[in-house]
């Protein structure tokens, strides 16, 4: 079995029980799983890494993204809308999207996310047109080389039936929940160690029927898959969830089974007192996706409120249309940021940011294997060089992760093996995939 032994870290930040953060540290893993955490290490291995003028963390988790909106970054006519008038100038470019503009746009979300120092990310998918599947997107995660929860999303409810997505863009329920079925039983690993995990994802309040909501938590129950949503992103959608259903978010989430330690919720700005109560006695989680909702102009997440109350709360780069990044840990910078903003500069240290980036993305997505650096874990690490410009200066190259920088990793481990080594990907000639991203978009955006 492959050993792997990292060695001479600035700072080895562990996020275990007691937060350890250790001078000098490394760790040492054997076939993807930490046998040793310290200074007091085997001297060589199979593999070694040494992490001399580094800080390493355990690998950021991102718990909310639409990987195929690479491809529609930054679109004329909804760079200034709200939600609903986002998506109805996207909707009808999405629609022209085929197997190969998902396979392509989500290798450059998942490489941007893995020099971010991101190891595991989920993903929302809920349309499917001309032919696309979920595997189109799980096959590119294989190729960037980290941990992939992607969800099969769906959308059910079109114009004319009172939804937001045109109808032609919108399945129907029976094809959904057999597609649902398919792809769960063909590719969600629930063992400690999988690289593929697949959850049930209706889009939104606004896109499926209650009975698609409820029948997709009863199905996802039996196949003991996770679920997940949108919820509560803005006044929009507050006012559509009164008015079509007459509950707010949170109760109607309640109501069809979609709250539990089996689910998590998207963005989650509106939550009042009550539903974040909801949230902490259920174990519910929330990603939280502040770039997005600044770019939406949705608001401000309650989380200080959230974390609290003992809500779990992850952090999520939500789609590159409307962020238009992908960038984990500049997430995690604004999350700091907004929070102080909105509660006063000690509302939101360095270091919990970083463990909501890390180790709170693990407990959302129900990884007890994963989000920290501890014998019996699995060996999914970012190693951050702390000697360049970036961090020149600063006192405390913990913090700096998220005050200052840098903001791309020198190496990255994913079950012991390299995704990123020495800044550059190991697993695709990112090169190529961006040129062939550009030649995609271009025909997208000539119609």
């Amino acid at each position: 079995m492959p050993t792997l032994l990292l060695k001479n870290a600035d700072v080895l930040v562990t996020m275990d029980g007691t937060r350890r953060e250790i001078p000098g540290g490394g760790l040492f893993a054997r076939d993807g799983v930490i046998e040793a955490v310290g200074s007091d290490l085997p001297e060589t291995a199979d593999i070694v890494v040494d992490a001399k003028g580094c800080v390493v963390t355990p690998g950021l988790v991102n718990t909310h993204h639409h990987l195929y909106q690479t491809m529609t970054r930054v679109v004329p006519g909804g760079q200034d809308a709200l939600l609903f008038g986002w998506l109805q100038t996207l909707y009808p470019i999405w629609s022209r999207m085929g197997p190969e503009e998902m396979f392509v746009s989500a290798q450059v979300g998942l490489a941007e996310l893995a020099l971010s120092g991101c190891t595991m990310s989920s993903d929302h998918l809920y349309l499917y047109p001309n032919g696309v599947r979920l595997e189109d997107t799980i096959d590119a995660a294989e190729t960037v080389g980290i941990r992939f929860h992607p969800t099969r999303g769906s959308m059910s409810i079109g114009e004319s039936d009172g939804g937001l997505p045109p109808d032609w863009l919108v399945e129907s329920e029976r094809a959904i929940l057999e597609d649902s079925i398919r792809v769960v039983d063909a590719f969600h690993d629930p063992d400690d160690g999988a690289m593929v995990r697949v959850g049930l994802a209706p889009c939104s309040p606004f896109s499926v029927s209650r009975d698609l909501m409820r029948d997709t938590a009863l199905l996802a129950r039996d196949k003991r898959v996770m679920l997940h949503t949108h919820l509560a992103e803005n006044d929009e959608d507050i006012a559509y969830s009164l008015e079509k259903f007459g509950v707010r978010p949170g109760q109607y989430a309640e109501d069809l089974g979609w709250t539990g330690d089996d689910v998590w919720h998207a963005h989650c700005v509106k939550l009042d007192t009550s539903e974040i109560d909801l949230f902490a006695r259920t174990k519910t989680g929330v990603a939280h996706c502040p770039c997005s909702n600044c770019r939406l102009g949705s608001g401000i997440a309650p989380i200080r409120q959230m974390r609290d109350a003992g809500v779990k709360v992850a952090l999520g780069v939500d789609g590159s249309a409307s962020n238009d990044s992908g960038h984990l840990l500049s997430e995690a910078r604004q999350l700091l940021l907004l929070q102080r903003v909105q509660n006063g500069a000690d509302a939101m240290s360095a270091r919990e940011t970083l463990e909501i980036a890390t180790l709170g993305g693990a407990k959302v997505l129900n990884r007890d294997d994963l989000g920290s650096l501890e014998v019996g874990k699995r060996a999914d690490f970012a190693v951050w060089d702390v000697s360049g410009l970036e961090a020149a200066g600063s006192w405390d190259p913990v913090a700096a992760l998220i005050l200052c920088g840098p903001f791309s990793v020198r190496d990255l481990y994913v079950e012991g093996r390299a995704a990123v080594k020495s800044g550059m990907l190991t697993g695709l000639d990112l090169r190529k995939v961006t040129e062939r991203q550009n030649v995609l978009a271009k025909k997208l955006a000539e119609g």
